[in-house]
This record gives C-alpha cells, structure tokens and sequence, in this order.
C-alpha cells in the first residue's frame, strides 16, 4: 500500500512515517498543499492521509478539488480538531475516515486496511485468490494451505496486485506503490521481485502483458500451479 502522508509537523510526521513503515507500508510525506497537489499529480497513491492545518489553511480543500475532479483515492482526515461538526464537515466534503490526534498507530493501520477494503467491494480482511490467502494486518501469506515467507517489498508487490486483481498494472505504478519517491531504485529492481514472487508461489502468479505491465493471474489458473522450487 502507498500512503500519501501530508502533514505539516516534521515531527509528528516524521513519526508516523516510521510506525506505517513498520507495519510493511510504503510512505511519501509533503507538508504543503502546493507539494501534496505535485505529489498526488506523479504518484501513484493508494491512500491519503490529510492534516486539516496546513500552513496555506485547511487541508480540507485539497478533498474538494480532488472529488470534484472525480478522484476516488480513499482520503483519511488526520486532525486535532475533535468538535462533531468539524468531523461532519469533513466526511461531507468527500473525505472517507475521520481520526483525531493523538491516536493509536495500529487503529490508524486497521482504518487504512479497511478503507482499501471497502474501496476494492470486499468485505472479508483476508484477500482470497484461488489457492492464495494474504492477510494484509497480520502479513501472513498462505499457498495452498501452507505459509510461504515474503520479504517486505515481497508483500508489497503481491498486495499491489491483490487490490487491483482485474488491472493490468504498469512498472511505474508498481514501482510507486514499492518505494518512496526519494528511494534509489535500481533499475532490475522490479524484475527480481517479480521472479520471486513466482518462484515462491508458481510462475503463473503474476502474468506479464506484452508492452503494457503485469496482472494477477487468474484464480483457476492458479489452481492446479506450484512453486518453481528450480528457479533461482
């Protein structure tokens, strides 16, 4: 998952960025409208996380402009303001969650799990796809029934895809939802954590679209696939 974070306190920010970071999510922080529009413009976000008191006034107006310009990308209010009314206004305005300062890192987790959830029509947390399980809290993997073990950028990839089973997918949107805008990436980078992904849970997991990116392969294609244990 990439998060948007846009929060004019170096600090407070700074701290949120390392606790979703911890928990296996991909973060690029702005602390200015201006650089949240140039930001949201060049990324491929997945969620936004918004402070209201932004230094050119209320965060709020970046909702406005984003809903009436037909974006869905789910937006989570991260704010102190705790009156009723501002909570109101704030989902009236198109924002999708509500959650006042201070709050605890692992409901700000759940929240953005659920608010992807609702975007993508599942009810379940648990992402079934043919004999693939992923539960995105807990960041176990299953195949087949039995666990398989993903490095971080490893469950990234697979989320990625997972939330997006019908979507031919670019190597730039997947590069965006694996690593931050300022992160050195080379240029293999995205191959390799494609080939392992197929190694560990069968070459058909992930299908490649001849000059145009990767989807998911089929649930019943799936089915009957197994790990390439002699690729390396």
């Amino acid at each position: 998952m990439h998060v948007l974070l846009i929060e004019d306190d170096e600090l407070v920010a700074a701290g949120i960025r390392a606790g979703l970071e911890a928990h296996e999510l991909t973060v690029d922080h702005v602390a200015s409208m201006a650089a949240a529009r140039q930001a949201f413009a060049t990324l491929k976000s997945d969620i936004v996380v918004l402070d209201r008191g932004l230094p050119e006034g209320d965060g709020l107006t970046l909702v406005r402009e984003w809903r009436s310009q037909g974006v869905t990308t789910p937006v989570l209010i991260l704010t102190a303001r705790d009156a009723v009314r501002d909570r109101v206004n704030g989902l009236g305005e198109g924002a999708d969650d509500y959650l006042i300062k201070p709050f605890d890192l692992d409901e700000l987790v759940a929240r953005l799990h659920a608010l992807l959830r609702r975007a993508a029509g599942r009810a379940s947390t648990c992402i079934d796809h043919g004999p693939l399980r992923f539960d995105p809290l807990a960041r176990r993997v299953s195949w087949h029934d039995r666990p398989v073990t993903l490095t971080r950028r490893e469950q990234v990839l697979l989320e990625a895809f997972l939330y997006s089973p019908d979507r031919v997918l670019s190597a730039s949107q997947l590069r965006d939802s694996l690593y931050g805008y300022d992160d050195e990436v080379e240029s293999n980078a995205l191959n390799v954590h494609i080939h392992h992904l197929r190694r560990k849970l069968g070459r058909g997991v992930i299908e490649t679209v001849r000059g145009l990116g990767y989807r998911l392969g089929s649930p019943a294609d799936l089915r009957g696939d197994t790990q390439d244990e002699s690729s390396s």
